[in-house]
């Protein structure tokens, strides 16, 4: 199958439209020789009018030039009019040149233009050069421009099968653009093989089709194998970039360097990428306001940089450019958008705030504290209520005593100037203030720490006030010698007027007088003792007593003070040993040592001299004291004493002979420690006493329950005893018990309610036996019976007192002959008891 020319002429259509078709015919000697368009006889200018391989011809060529003006070649081979052309005859053609100037080479290719019935004579022609080849049946490269103008339809290609010289071949085709979407696109003619199309076709919809050509015969055979054919689209410059958004917005602090990137714009096109229609160039057109300019735009990045360090936002805050992107890499014809880019000029502390005037005058009372006097106000020029613009305010001078602070209203950026600690007028008439102000951000020049502060004066006035008596010093002291004697007088506290400085007119009374020892007058606060004074007593902590005093003037005006009184210390206690239990652990140890303690001051206290006081001549034999230090001495036995509990009576005396004795209770003790003797019993010391500890008295208490328990049980388990006699038979020996055969108990089972055993029972009749051998039911129990006899043993017994069995038989016999009795009576109902006729039977005793 071959390509073949168009079998009919259309020379009408040419002048009407403008037709664009690209073939480029190579010769087997050099591809580069001479290439042929097929154009309109009119071309406007700035029109594509084909595309000529470049890389074939010579690859490394950086200059490329066309012989004829009416024509521009691209780096990528493209061919444009640069003015309106038109054929007045058949063809036309010119020469690209190619130049290396590295290697000095050049080569040259001839473009050949015709018009569209000189490419209809090569078509016929090629068609019976290839039906003389009898080429094979194989796709052919075919290819048209998109938004073609026509006529249409329009001739793409001819498909012809070899078998088409001996038989009749019928052609088709299927795919996109046929029977898929988009539909009925292309055609081909059955007996033909031309392949047109139907309609303009833009590229960026459809970049190709890909159809399936079929040969047959009428009788349906197919000879050849499916034909794929690709149809390619041709781009056309025909979509202008478009940015990614019509207005962007970048932000820049001012004061940047030269070189600062701003932001970056982009741009997208339609068109076939890599090629001229798509190579993009960005460039700012305008800037408002237009002087100086300040910015510039990469033409290939479109990324947007500073010009200048001189952004002042308090100059202007903000820019607006007005950018291009152009398509062709920037050439004038080339396709092009534009867009706005609005760039905002940040903030930065580059003004410092200053204050409005350089001195203030303000005035306040004395001992007033925490009120405003004085609002100062500064101006700054940067960003309102930014870290930029926010004051902060501080005082560099003349508060040394710590009288004033100085703040920010965060509302209105003021200084607001206070007093915390009150002013006394009678000292400081008048306080010079000197204020500085910076922001909250630091500066952003380069300055020295004075230069980037603004300062100013304040002059505050301190009024006067009649403040009332002043207690000052707030606490004074006074010394007596302590046991001095009720009368006793001493000057006391003094209050001042503040303006006076004199203590006329101002009057005292007590407030606090913890032990009552004082009084104060009141006109002059003279104190006299009322008590004697105590320096040891415990509410005197190192010495000195504390009065609280109220002093007030004749206008009711009053301050407090404290009159510490010093008490003076005098000898009036002797030394005494704190610990007067000593435990000696004779296996361990033969002395103990005693430490001596004395209430008064060092000056009248150690070192003390221990001796014995008792003029018992066997406490100096048993005991022997030596001295240790200045308080302490060591107490040790002598002659091998017995354990036990000793009490020596130990004179101490201080350094001035003021002495007193302390009788200790010395304990020789079977022991290793101390701590272990406190628990040992008596026999180790002699006459020590027993201690229990708290859980041997719970288990001493538990024990007395469990045995209250059990008593109540045994009371509440004794029955009763009917006060009726129970008779008992006299002729024991020959008793027998009635003999019941039922396993349970019947109405014929004996048994006692009382055991055998010797009780006494208070007023309840009952003999020391008990009940022995009575058959009577009493109180719903039942007892055993006795066959024989009829004498009872309650008949011989008296209401309250203690009898015994043989005592009824006639006479006195003592308790043992009734133990006796039990054993008779034991002996002879025990084998019977025994026997298994009578297991049913039970024998209870009481």
């Amino acid at each position: 199958m071959a390509a073949a020319g168009p079998t009919r002429s259309r020379i009408g259509a040419l002048c009407r439209q403008l037709l664009l078709t690209l073939s480029i015919l190579s010769f087997a000697c050099d591809a580069c020789k001479q290439v042929i368009l097929h154009v309109p006889s009119k071309l406007d200018a700035e029109k594509f009018v084909g595309r000529v391989n470049l890389e074939e011809c010579f690859k490394s060529a950086n200059i490329i030039h066309s012989s004829d003006p009416d024509f521009q070649i691209l780096e990528d081979g493209s061919v444009y009019t640069t003015n309106a052309v038109l054929l007045s005859s058949e063809t036309r053609s010119f020469t690209i040149l190619l130049f290396n100037t590295d290697s000095q080479e050049e080569k040259e290719i001839s473009v050949l233009l015709e018009k569209e019935t000189q490419v209809q004579k090569r078509r016929h022609s090629k068609e019976k050069v290839l039906k003389r080849a009898k080429r094979r049946w194989a796709p052919i490269p075919c290819s048209m421009m998109e938004n073609s103008l026509g006529p249409f339809p329009l001739f793409l290609q001819q498909v012809q099968s070899d078998v088409a010289q001996n038989y009749t071949i019928y052609y088709s085709i299927k795919g996109p653009g046929v029977d898929q979407e988009p539909l009925n696109l292309f055609y081909v003619e059955r007996d033909t093989g031309n392949l047109y199309c139907t309609q303009r076709v833009d590229r960026e919809q459809y970049e190709s089709f890909e159809l399936t050509a079929f040969a047959t015969t009428p009788d349906g055979y197919t000879p050849e194998y499916p034909l794929p054919l690709i149809i390619k689209v041709e781009d056309e410059n025909d979509n202008a970039p478009i940015f990614t958004e019509t207005t962007y917005t970048f932000m820049i602090l001012e004061s940047c360097k030269v070189g600062s990137i701003v932001g970056q714009v982009s741009a997208t096109d339609k068109d076939e990428p890599d090629t001229m229609h798509t190579r993009l160039r960005y460039s700012i057109l305008e800037q408002l306001p237009s002087s100086p300019t300040l910015f510039s735009m990469h033409p290939t990045t479109g990324v947007i940089t500073t010009l200048s360090s001189q952004l002042d936002r308090e100059l202007i805050d903000k820019y607006q450019l007005k950018i291009k992107v152009q398509d062709m890499d920037g050439q004038y014809f080339g396709l092009h958008t534009t867009a706005t880019c609005i760039i905002n000029i940040g903030d930065v502390n580059d003004n410092l705030p200053t204050f409005t005037r350089t001195s203030y005058e303000a005035s306040v009372e004395e001992n007033t504290i925490d009120v405003e006097i004085l609002r100062v106000t500064v101006e700054d020029k940067d960003l309102i209520n930014t870290p930029n613009w926010r004051a902060n305010y501080t005082i560099l001078k003349g508060n040394e005593n710590g009288n004033f602070k100085i703040a920010t209203d965060p509302r209105t950026n003021e200084g607001v100037l206070c007093v915390v600690k009150p002013l006394n007028y009678e000292e400081t008439q008048k306080v010079t203030l000197q204020i500085g102000v910076v922001n909250e951000a630091p500066y952003s020049r380069e300055t020295s720490s004075r230069s980037a502060m603004s300062t100013a004066t304040v002059t505050v006035n301190v009024k006067n006030q009649d403040e009332g008596p002043e207690c000052n010093p707030p606490v004074q002291t006074v010394r007596i010698k302590e046991n001095a004697p009720a009368g006793t007088r001493s000057s006391g506290y003094k209050a001042y007027d503040s303006d006076t400085k004199s203590s006329t007119g101002i009057r005292y009374r007590k407030i606090s007088d913890p032990k009552g020892w004082v009084t104060i007058n009141e006109d002059s606060g003279i104190i006299t003792v009322f008590r004697s004074l105590d320096r040891e007593a415990e509410a005197i902590p190192s010495g000195v007593y504390n009065v609280t005093v109220l002093a007030s003037d004749q206008n009711g005006r009053t301050c407090t003070g404290t009159l510490g009184i010093i008490l003076e210390d005098v000898n009036d206690n002797g030394p005494y040993i704190p610990k007067q239990t000593v435990v000696i652990c004779k296996p361990t140890m033969s002395s103990a040592e005693i430490v001596a303690v004395d209430p008064d001051e060092p000056i009248n206290g150690p070192p003390f001299d221990f001796s014995f006081r008792s003029s018992d001549s066997e406490v100096r034999k048993m005991w022997r004291l030596m001295k240790i230090n200045d308080t302490a001495a060591s107490l040790s036995y002598q002659n091998d004493p017995p354990f036990g509990s000793y009490v020596v009576p130990i004179q101490v005396t201080d350094r001035l002979g003021f002495s007193a004795v302390t009788s200790l209770n010395v304990v020789i003790c079977n022991c290793i420690t101390e701590n272990d003797c406190t628990f040992r019993t008596s026999g180790r010391t002699g006459n020590g006493e027993v201690k229990l500890g708290t859980w041997a008295i719970l288990a001493i208490l538990l024990g007395i329950a469990l045995l209250f328990c059990i008593l109540f049980t045994l009371v509440c388990g004794t029955s009763v005893i009917n006060k009726q006699p129970k008779e008992l038979p006299d002729d024991l020996a020959q008793q027998n018990l009635i003999v019941s055969n039922t396993e349970a108990p019947g109405d014929d089972k004996v048994y006692s309610t009382n055991g055998f055993t010797t009780q006494a029972v208070g007023a309840s009749g009952q003999g020391i036996c008990g009940t022995v051998g009575s058959g009577v039911k009493n109180g719903g129990q039942e007892t055993i019976e006795m066959v024989k006899g009829h004498q009872t043993l309650d008949s011989c017994r008296g209401v309250g007192h203690h009898h015994t069995l043989d005592s009824c038989r006639g006479g006195h016999v003592e308790v043992d002959n009734c133990r006796y009795t039990y054993s008779e009576w034991h002996s002879f109902t025990q084998p019977r008891l025994g026997d298994e006729s009578i297991r049913g039977h039970t024998l209870i005793k009481n």
